[in-house]
C-alpha cells in the first residue's frame, strides 16, 4: 500500500534519499528547512521524496526529487510531482526545477510537462566543491525548466 506523508520535522532523517537527488548536504541546507518535504511510503518504507519552496508571486520550486534505485522506474517521483501539483493547487502558478544537464533526467521532466525555461552558467562548477558527474558527463551548468499550472 501506498501513502504520501509530509515531513514536517526531522527533515535529516531522510538525508540518505536527499543526497540521491543532490550529493552536497550544505546545499539541501539552503533549502531543506524551508522547503516542504512530502515521502511516499510503500507500507512502512520510504522509497520517494521531494521537497518545493515557495520563491513568491505564485513559483514553487522542485529543489529536490529522489527514489531510492532499487524503485526507480517505477512511477514513484512522478506520483509525487503530480501530488503536490494538487496539493498546490490555486496557489502555484508556475513551476520550476534545476538540474543538470544529462539526457535521461531532462526526458522524465519533459513526460512530466516541463519545458526549457532558462540556464544558470557554471552553477555546478561554481557551488560545489567537488566535480558533479551525473551518467559520466561533468555537470556545469544549472538547466531550469518550467510549468505553468
Amino acid at each position: 500500500m501506498e501513502a504520501i506523508e509530509q515531513i514536517i520535522n526531522n527533515k535529516k532523517r531522510y538525508l540518505d534519499l536527499l543526497l540521491l537527488a543532490d550529493e552536497q548536504e550544505s546545499m539541501i541546507d539552503l533549502y531543506l528547512e524551508r522547503g516542504d518535504m512530502f515521502v511516499l511510503y510503500r507500507g512502512d518504507s520510504p522509497v520517494s521524496s521531494i521537497v518545493v519552496t515557495n520563491e513568491g508571486e505564485g513559483v514553487y520550486e522542485i529543489k529536490s526529487i529522489a527514489t531510492y534505485p532499487e524503485h526507480q522506474g517505477k512511477g514513484y517521483a512522478r506520483r509525487l510531482i503530480g501530488y503536490v501539483e494538487t496539493h498546490y493547487r490555486g496557489i502555484a502558478r508556475t513551476w520550476l526545477v534545476g538540474t543538470g544537464e544529462t539526457p535521461q533526467i531532462l526526458s522524465f521532466y519533459a513526460h512530466c510537462g516541463f519545458t526549457y525555461s532558462h540556464r544558470i552558467p557554471n552553477f555546478f562548477i561554481d557551488n560545489y566543491d567537488h566535480p558533479m558527474i551525473e551518467d559520466g558527463k561533468l555537470l556545469t551548468d544549472m538547466v531550469y525548466l518550467k510549468k505553468e499550472a
